[in-house]
């Protein structure tokens, strides 16, 4: 008798050499163990096509399309081999440092010159089962907003052609914000919604680790949020936007979309909060959580921070507040109503190691195996809108942004948005 497990994780052969046949046996008990009959073969692994940026060591292409060719941890005792398979990368840079041949001759992935070609595989039919698109890292323009121009928009542009000219469509992962421009992210949504091909995109923080453990209940009143982040106002400025809304979303009504954006900086910020714009209280309930902070306030630390004012359609007033310099952590605090203390949690990071993209890995597999959506991709087209109006905001002398496009985007969300494999 031969076994496979339902999910399709895991390379039997590789398994049973490294763990023995002791370690076998004691599986004939485990309950996601699928027996197969003696002539029957183990089904095949979902086929994924790799469209990346450059693939060097700490970038996102190593630590998530590495995992997608190695394997992940979600939990210190338990090994999750790839439950797809890539068999085609497209690489747009390779920098000295470059992995990305290495790994695909490690892994039989065949490299292609174009991204059609990484999704037919030369023929004239689409060929893979999903598209993990990395737009991140490499060496690309700025814009004078201070926008990092990556090609989000092209990898995706190429990847519908290929589906329009085959007839046919597969899952898409698209890494971090849709793209750098709002017409360019509501352009890829609009897309994906028009010929009903499941899309994902985004950040690892909303299915990162919670110190403490905090989801919100559905349907809960929130009356005031914030969230911290500290690096890049745009690259890093992103995260931040994404651990608001993935707590933002919860609240009673769903989604509703946001009409206005400002963005401050340097003592203006603090000004603010003098003047009730946002929330101290918020603030030192988070920094109370977090880890990796230094002695002192924020303000004897901070040379320039940064401020991120957001108007919610339904009255929510949302705040991020970028601390570098005095912290090098994400978190979210909110005010809940008839609590008398906000609640607030560190969305924890495993670094170096970066151990938290195993979750995200984790989801995004998991829409290429099942063909369904982990969590709504309406958060990132909102967070990626909110972003570009405060980068507009902060290029022009930091004006309040009125942003109607926004105030159109509304969803609910249901269950526990793709974190169920931590939960558990």
């Amino acid at each position: 008798m031969r076994y496979t497990e339902p999910s399709g994780s895991g390379d039997r052969r590789s398994f049973l050499q490294l763990a023995g046949a002791s370690v076998a046996m004691s599986m004939t008990a485990n309950p996601r163990v699928r027996w197969l009959r003696a002539d029957e073969e183990p089904p095949p692994k979902p086929r994924v096509a790799a469209i990346v940026t450059e693939y060097r060591g700490y970038s996102h292409a190593d630590v998530i399309l590495g995992r997608f060719l190695q394997g992940h941890t979600l939990k210190p005792t338990e090994t999750y081999w790839p439950r797809t398979q890539v068999v085609s990368m497209y690489v747009d840079q390779f920098p000295a440092n470059d992995m990305s041949r290495g790994m695909a001759a490690s892994y039989g992935v065949r490299m292609t010159p174009t991204i059609r070609e990484a999704l037919t595989l030369g023929t004239d039919q689409l060929d893979v089962d999903g598209v993990l698109i990395i737009g991140e890292h490499g060496d690309y323009p700025h814009n004078a907003k201070g926008q990092h121009m990556y090609p989000r928009r092209r990898f995706f542009e190429e990847v519908v052609k290929t589906f329009e000219s085959t007839n046919s469509t597969a899952p898409v992962f698209n890494d971090k914000h849709l793209g750098y421009a709002w017409e360019d992210a509501k352009w890829m949504y609009d897309q994906s919604r028009r010929m009903k091909f499941p899309l994902m995109a985004g950040s690892s923080l909303p299915t990162t680790w919670r110190k403490p453990e905090l989801e919100l209940p559905l349907g809960c009143e929130i009356e005031e949020s914030l969230s911290i982040g500290y690096g890049g106002i745009e690259a890093y400025g992103f995260h931040a936007l994404e651990t608001l809304q993935c707590m933002n979303e919860r609240r009673q009504g769903g989604e509703t979309g946001v009409r206005a954006v400002t963005c401050l900086e340097g003592a203006d910020v603090w000004q603010a909060a003098s003047e009730a714009r946002w929330s101290r209280k918020l603030l030192d309930a988070v920094t109370r959580c977090v880890e990796k902070k230094k002695p002192g306030t924020p303000e004897e630390n901070c040379r320039n921070p940064e401020l991120f004012l957001i108007e919610y359609v339904d009255g929510l007033r949302s705040s991020v507040v970028m601390l570098d310099g005095y912290s090098s952590a994400f978190g979210f605090a909110g005010q809940l109503r008839n609590n008398p203390e906000p609640v607030a949690s560190h969305f924890w990071l495993q670094e170096p190691s970066f151990g938290h993209f195993a979750y995200l890995t984790h989801n995004i597999e998991s829409m290429f195996l099942t063909g369904h959506e982990t969590y709504p991709p309406e958060r990132t087209l909102l967070t990626t809108g909110i972003l570009d109006a405060v980068m507009t905001s902060r290029a022009e002398k930091h004006r309040r942004v009125e942003t109607p496009w926004l105030s159109e985007i509304r969803y609910q969300v249901t269950g526990d948005c793709g974190r169920r494999a931590f939960l558990e």
